[in-house]
């Protein structure tokens, strides 16, 4: 199972994939971020700057590979992804197959501004992006939503570890 943890910047998906991963045997934490952080470094090597690294091509290809590859190795992959935008979302679902389990973490924009300027460092991109976030994970593309407005994120994990687990 691949537990695509969606949601906006800053409203806890890491913090609960982390915690989806402990309770999961065989489970693993794949973060496309890192993918997308090596994508954009390179593209400034080469004078371009990319302000979203989801918008490269080359991002959502590699996240699909390692995916696949993962899969090879552990059957439980929890992967944390700010998306927005549906087209790139049904990008990635189609090419990992259909053992794709899409939840999409939820709360106001206030509450998930809150917790960015509560976990310091937030840049005004981020904010921008969580706006974005928020203004359409309310949609059908995002139709399995979890309320993480007044939920810890142990309580989280705890629900979503009991639809994942085999």
């Amino acid at each position: 199972m691949i537990l695509l943890l969606n949601g906006a910047f800053g409203i806890g998906k890491t913090t609960v994939a982390r915690l989806v991963v402990r309770r999961l045997r065989r489970g693993v934490l794949f973060d496309p971020e890192l993918i997308g952080m090596a994508l954009q470094r390179t593209a400034r090597l080469f004078g371009r700057e990319v302000d979203d690294f989801q918008d490269l091509r080359a991002w959502r290809r590699l996240t699909i590979l390692g995916l696949r590859i993962t899969r090879f190795f552990t059957r439980n992959i929890v992967v944390p992804m700010a998306i927005s935008n549906v087209s790139y979302l049904e990008e990635i679902r189609r090419g990992v197959g259909p053992d794709v389990l899409h939840v999409c973490l939820v709360a106001p924009l206030e509450i998930v501004h809150e917790r960015l300027r509560n976990r310091g460092g937030a840049h005004e991109w981020e904010f921008r992006r969580a706006a974005e976030c928020c203004s359409v994970h309310g949609g059908e593309a995002f139709a399995r939503q979890i309320d993480a407005a007044h939920r810890s994120a142990e309580d989280i994990a705890d629900e979503l570890s009991r639809v994942t687990l085999p």
